[in-house]
């Protein structure tokens, strides 16, 4: 019988490499966490509307990259392709901006979307985002730049750059769209191009075609079209990295993939992934609440892109930790019953313990032992339960030495702590 086989363009991890995956993604969110940012929990699925009204019908994602289908009932139902809309949803559904502001969330998990599988580019790919909604103020603009840039620096990463610009308000927008459409109908583009623009003229310079990209060289520049509320703001947002530590580079033609952005908008760029260089991103949307049925309050937020930041880590070489690995391994010599005893008490005391299962031979489950990854091992038999004592092996020195049952626990978490000291 044939073996069935993942979708193609998914991405899935699984160990070793789940580890590595797995420090990469708590990285990103303990540094959400250290700020404030308290945990949402989104379905998977929403009402097609949702995207529809909040990403925007002309860009990529709406027009070609959902997964979309009708469920039993006949309602149209999409797996979400980014977090920010269904936040925004469920803030204005359970009421939370009439609480305490700024609402400040991070969410995590499995996004979708329906584009041609390459590196770094999944059909379903992994994200852990932030959103605060509820306060206008360039200086939570910064934090959440700051959060991303924190995760980075704490995983190891050095080859990174963070690009920055200014979309501008909604006055800022409609002085520059004026321009830009009298310059786009001066310019050479299909008709499915130019019903594209039509909808969003900014679309056009998210379209990789050289044809395209050489016409736009000289298109007017956002930029200088800011009103001096934007001017103002973009420049608060400019001298607070600046003043704490965070480089960046101003990308006067940078136009995000998502309809909501306004003023603040940024990218985080690797420069060893290739094509796919993105790493994460995000920005200001100010409009965004409002659109969908919610008081007119004003968001920013980022999404950062798991998978491309484990490639990222492994095109640096940086050695990650493996966040769940094992404390203590066990072998039990016919003691199976006992050392799973023994393994529940010590996990009761949050020490982390595997053991041998199946009756193997000694040589077998100290190989076992050896590929566990554990510090630790102890070999569990009948005349170790009737002395109680047993010898606790360093798997690294190999050096053992005797410890009796009733003070392994203690024995275990005071060398548990000093082990990283003598690594």
């Amino acid at each position: 019988m044939a073996k069935i086989a993942a979708p193609k363009g998914v991405s899935e991890y699984f160990p070793e490499r789940s580890k590595h995956f797995e420090y990469v993604r708590e990285t990103l969110i303990r540094s959400a966490k250290v700020a404030g940012y308290e945990l949402i929990e989104l379905p998977v699925f929403e009402d097609t509307e949702l995207f529809r009204r909040g990403v925007g019908e002309s860009t990529d994602v709406v027009s070609k990259e959902m997964f979309s289908f009708e469920d039993r009932g006949g309602r149209p139902i999409t797996l979400r392709p980014e977090g920010t809309a269904g936040v925004m949803r469920s803030v204005i559904e359970n009421n939370l901006d009439r609480g305490r502001l700024p609402v400040k969330v991070y969410y995590s998990g499995q996004f979708f979307r329906a584009e041609r599988p390459q590196l770094g580019r999944y059909r379903q790919f992994y994200q852990v985002g932030i959103e605060a909604i509820g306060v206008a103020d360039p200086q939570l603009d910064v934090e959440v730049i700051a959060v991303a840039d924190r995760a980075f620096k704490k995983l190891g990463l050095k080859r990174y750059r963070l690009e920055i610009t200014s979309l501008g308000d909604s006055v800022s927008r409609q002085n520059y769209l004026k321009d830009l459409r009298t310059y786009i109908d001066g310019i050479t583009l299909d008709e499915v191009t130019r019903g594209r623009a039509a909808i969003n003229p900014l679309r056009l310079f998210d379209d990789k075609r050289p044809e395209i990209r050489g016409q736009l060289v000289n298109a007017p520049v956002l930029l200088d079209y800011l009103t001096p509320e934007s001017t103002r703001d973009f420049a608060a947002v400019q001298s607070s990295l600046t003043k704490l530590g965070i480089d960046f580079v101003v990308n006067k033609r940078m136009v995000r993939g998502l309809d909501y952005y306004t003023d603040t908008a940024f990218e985080f760029v690797h420069e060893d992934l290739g094509a796919q260089s993105g790493i994460g991103g995000g920005g200001r949307y100010d409009g965004l609440m409002a659109q969908l049925g919610g008081q007119e309050l004003s968001g920013v937020g980022f999404g950062l892109g798991v998978d491309r930041i484990l490639l990222a880590c492994e095109a640096e070489q940086i050695p990650l930790p493996e966040e769940l690995s094992l404390d203590l391994y066990i072998v039990p010599l016919g003691t199976g019953e006992q050392a799973l005893a023994l393994a529940e008490e010590l996990r009761s005391a949050q020490i982390r313990v595997d053991l041998a299962f199946g009756d193997r031979a000694l040589k077998g489950a100290m190989k076992s032992a050896d590929k566990s990854g554990a510090k630790f091992s102890l070999v569990l038999g009948a005349d170790e339960l009737a002395s109680g004592v047993v010898k606790l092996k360093d798997m690294k020195s190999g050096e053992s030495d005797s410890v009796t049952l009733g003070s392994l626990v203690n024995e275990l978490n005071a060398r548990i702590s000093s082990y990283g000291e003598r690594s």
